[in-house]
C-alpha cells in the first residue's frame, strides 16, 4: 500500500524531531522532508509534494501565515496547524491560515495528554486530511480583489414563504474562509439575527468571535445563556462557545452540556432542529463546507418545517461531505457556490442589495 508523504515544519529542533519519530513509526506513513521555516517549507513542498504538511505558524524568515497563503495559491496540499498559540495575536494569525486554505489545528502536547493520546491523534488527523482533495486559494495572487457574480433568483421563496427572521449557518472544515467571505458580502445594515456553528477545537475558538467581529460589517459575538434573540432589524451574528451546543427556545438563546451530536459539541444538527422547532417556515439555513454529516438531518428538518434551505456547492467546498449529506437527504432547496451565499441571504432577508465598486 503506498503510504502518506508528510513534510514536517516546526522551529523547535526537539518538537520536530518528536513529530518525525511519532510519523515515521507509523507504517502507513512516510516523512519526506522537514523544515525551520516558512520560506524552506515552501521549497520542499514544491520539491517533494508531500500528500500533507504539518505546520507552526511561529516561524522564522516566513511566518506560517505567510507560507499558508503562498502554498494554498501554487502548489494546494493539505495543511495540518500544529500550534501551541494561546494568546490573542497568536489565535487571530491561526484563524487566517485556516481562511486561507490550512483543514485543521491541533494543539502541541501540554504533558498533560494521557501516554500516547496526543500522538494518536496527530496520526489520525495527518491520515485523515492527507486524503482531501484541496482546492486552489487565490489570496496570494489577487491580494485583496474580489469578484463578486450575479444572486441566484430567489423570487420564488419570497413570493410562497414567509418573512424570513432568522438565519441559521453551519460549518466544519473550510468554515473559517467561507464564513468571511459570506459575512462580508453582507450589508451593514443586514436585518436578520443570524446565528453560527462552527467545529473548532476548544484551545483555538476563544477568540474567533472577536475574529470574525473584526472583519464583518455586522457585530459578531457568543452567545450567552438566555441572552433574547434579537428581533428583526437587529441583525447580528452570534456563534455557539466552545463546547457548548446552542439551541433557540421560545425566543431566548440557551446554550446547553448535552451529550455530543456526530462527535462534535456544539452539534449544527442540534442548532437547526431547535430553529425548525421554534421558527418553521420564518427561518433560513445554510449548511457550508465541512467533513462528516453533521448538520445534514437538520437542515432537513428546517425544510421539512417550511424554511428555506440552501447548501454549499462541491466546486467551492474545501470539504463536500456536510452539504454532500444534505444534499443526498434532499435537505437543500438550494445548492450554490460560495459566492453567491451572501446575495441569496440578502435576498432572503428582504435587505437592500449591498453596493459594490465597480
Amino acid at each position: 500500500m503506498k503510504k502518506v508523504r508528510v513534510l514536517v515544519v516546526e522551529d523547535s529542533l526537539s518538537i520536530r524531531k518528536r513529530m518525525v519519530e511519532i510519523l515515521a513509526a507509523d507504517p502507513e506513513l512516510e516523512v519526506v522532508g522537514e523544515a525551520e521555516d516558512g520560506k524552506t517549507a515552501i521549497e520542499l513542498c514544491q520539491a517533494a509534494r508531500p500528500d500533507v504538511m504539518t505546520l507552526d505558524m511561529m516561524l522564522p524568515i516566513m511566518s506560517g501565515l505567510a507560507a499558508t497563503e503562498y502554498i494554498m495559491a501554487y502548489c494546494p496540499t493539505p495543511i495540518l496547524i500544529v500550534s501551541a498559540s494561546t494568546n490573542r495575536g497568536e489565535l487571530f494569525r491561526t484563524y487566517e491560515a485556516l481562511a486561507a486554505g490550512a483543514l485543521d489545528v491541533l494543539e502541541k502536547p501540554t504533558g498533560e495528554e494521557i501516554d500516547g493520546e496526543w500522538e494518536r491523534r496527530l496520526i489520525s488527523t495527518v491520515k485523515i486530511i492527507s486524503r482531501i482533495k484541496v482546492i486552489t486559494h487565490l489570496r496570494a495572487k489577487l491580494g485583496s480583489k474580489r469578484h463578486a457574480a450575479p444572486a441566484p433568483p430567489l423570487a420564488e421563496f419570497q413570493d410562497t414563504r414567509s418573512a424570513c427572521r432568522l438565519i441559521a449557518l453551519g460549518a466544519s472544515t473550510g468554515g473559517p474562509g467561507a464564513v468571511v467571505e459570506i459575512l462580508k458580502g453582507l450589508p451593514v445594515d443586514f436585518p436578520v439575527p443570524i446565528l453560527f456553528v462552527i467545529h473548532l477545537g476548544r484551545p483555538f475558538a476563544e477568540s474567533f468571535a472577536e475574529w470574525l467581529d473584526g472583519l464583518s460589517p455586522l457585530r459578531v459575538s457568543y452567545a450567552k445563556d438566555g441572552e433574547p434573540l434579537p428581533k428583526v432589524g437587529q441583525g447580528r451574528v452570534i456563534l455557539a462557545p466552545p463546547d457548548r451546543h446552542l439551541v433557540v427556545r421560545q425566543g431566548k438563546l440557551r446554550l446547553t452540556s448535552d451529550p455530543e451530536r456526530h462527535s462534535c459539541r456544539p452539534s449544527v444538527d442540534v442548532l437547526f432542529e431547535s430553529v425548525a422547532r421554534d421558527f418553521a417556515g420564518e427561518c433560513a439555513a445554510c449548511l457550508l463546507t465541512g467533513m462528516g454529516r453533521d448538520g445534514a438531518e437538520g437542515l432537513l428538518a428546517i425544510r421539512r418545517a417550511g424554511g428555506t434551505t440552501l447548501a454549499q456547492d462541491e466546486a467551492t467546498s474545501v470539504v463536500f461531505g456536510m452539504p454532500r449529506e444534505a444534499i443526498l437527504l434532499g435537505a437543500a432547496d438550494r445548492v450554490l457556490p460560495l459566492h453567491q451565499m451572501a446575495a441569496a441571504l440578502v435576498r432572503l432577508a428582504g435587505s437592500p442589495e449591498p453596493r459594490r465598486p465597480s
